[in-house]
Formats: C-alpha cells, structure tokens, sequence
C-alpha cells in the first residue's frame, strides 16, 4: 500500500464532512493484531469499468473511485453535503463473523482477536473492506494518523444519509448475512442500508467467484437501464440467464435482492 496515494487522493475530503452522527467512533477501537489479507479482485475493477458506459447511455452521470481513491473517507462523505447518489454500486470484499457467544471453545481467543470479529454488537461484525483495509486488518491502525482504517462497518453506513438512493449494489462476499434478533430481523449491511434510507439492496449470502460476479452485476444493469425494466423484473430475469449459462448455482444464486 502506498499511504501517499491514498491520502493524495483523498486530499479534498474533510473530517468535518465525514464526521458520524452516532456516539460510538472505532477510530481508536482495540483492534489487536488481525493477521492475513484480503486478496485483489482483479474483476472488480472490469465490473465498474463495464457499468459505467451503461449508466451513461442511461443518462446517468457516474462517479468512480478505484484504486487509492477508494477509501473509507470517500464513502462516509457521500450524501453529507446534499442528496445520496440514485444508485450506489460497491465492487469489494465483505465480511461478516457470527455472535462469539456462539462459537463456544473459540471463546480461549478473545484477547488476541479484532474487535470487529469479537464485538457482542453485530452491527460492528459485518462491513466492506476499502483502500487501505489490508494495512489495518493486519496491523490494527491505519496508514496515517487522522485517516480512517479502510474497514467500513455496518454501524458507520447506518450513521449515514442515503434517503436519496434507488439502489445499492454490493458486489461483495456474504453481505446479506448477519444476526437474527428476535422480530427485529437481520442485524448486519442489510439493517444498515436500511436505516440510512436506502430502498433497494442487492446482496450475496456467499462467496460467490469473482469472474461470475461481474457477469451478473452488468447483465443486470444492462437489463435495468438498457432494457426498461423494474429493478426487481431486472433481477429474475438476471437469475435466469445465470442459471442457464452457469449449470452450478454456486456461481450465480448467493445473490438476492432486499427491498
């Protein structure tokens, strides 16, 4: 990681912008050594670079941040000074771990496990990884003093705005799931879109491969904004097509829409 770049491409965007509303901040959260690394998805960035002349013939204006420019700051200042984007399309790795309390014997591994995996909060448990989340996951702090940590959990997205936004598409792994809590559903990305004021969420349940991902998300837009479809027609038909041209429902059926 070159923490130049990122913090270079990033220059424009304040704290003041991205300050969250809730009472809790995991700026300085005890997060011990994480060990291992998120590996690069070398189709996440032919996905977005094929979505973006699509949403252009759509009349869509569309803003893309890849590489260094993709941080955690340039996510958390969307919607802070005015309306969230109609659609909002993340292209990463996503994560989440299951209640501690659960595990059982894992319980011996407390003190030497993240905060983000031990937390009792779910909401802290799920999240996206961005540019410069591998130099945390590994070290416990971020690149620079002042910078966020690169690792977007649930709760940060629910302090946000999206009221504005149509769609979010997370072309990411085992973002659907999360804790069932009695009759208040999942606790996870899904809960937190929807706080944030999100209407349609479009999520895996697992690790779905990365080459087929790509294939889905741009069929699905093209049959979206290209062909005039409603987003949940746009999205049996997706299925469909999938499952005709990959015979293993592991490719393709991890994907599922949340309205």
């Amino acid at each position: 990681m070159d923490s130049t770049a990122i913090a270079t491409a990033n220059a424009n965007i304040t704290n003041e912008e991205v300050a969250s509303r809730g009472g809790l901040s995991f700026t300085y959260a005890d997060s011990t050594l994480r060990g291992g690394t998120w590996s690069y998805l070398k189709w996440t960035e032919k996905e977005v670079s094929a979505l973006e002349p699509i949403l252009k013939t759509a009349g869509i204006q569309a803003s893309t941040r890849k590489g260094f420019a993709a941080t955690e700051e340039s996510f958390k200042a969307i919607g802070a000074g005015g309306n969230s984007p109609r659609i909002l399309h993340l292209a990463t790795h996503g994560f989440f771990f299951p209640d501690p309390k659960t595990v059982g014997s894992q319980q011996s591994a407390v003190g030497s496990e993240p905060v983000f995996k031990m937390s009792d909060h779910p909401m802290i448990r799920s999240g996206l990884i961005l540019a410069g989340g591998n130099y945390a996951w590994q070290t416990g702090k971020a690149l620079k003093p002042n910078m966020d940590d690169g690792i977007l959990t649930a709760y940060e997205i629910s302090q946000m705005n999206l009221s504005n936004t149509e769609l979010v598409v997370l072309s990411a792994c085992e973002t659907g799931l999360g804790d069932i809590q009695g009759n208040e559903g999942v606790y996870g990305l899904q809960r937190a879109f929807k706080i944030a004021g999100a209407k349609y969420l479009v999520m895996s349940l697992w690790q779905v491969p990365d080459q087929e991902t790509s294939v889905f998300m741009t069929t699905f837009y093209k049959h979206w904004l290209e062909g005039k479809m409603t987003i949940p027609d746009a999205f049996r038909t997706t299925q469909q097509e999938m499952r005709e041209r990959f015979i293993n429902p592991y490719q393709w059926a991890g994907f599922v829409l949340v309205e």
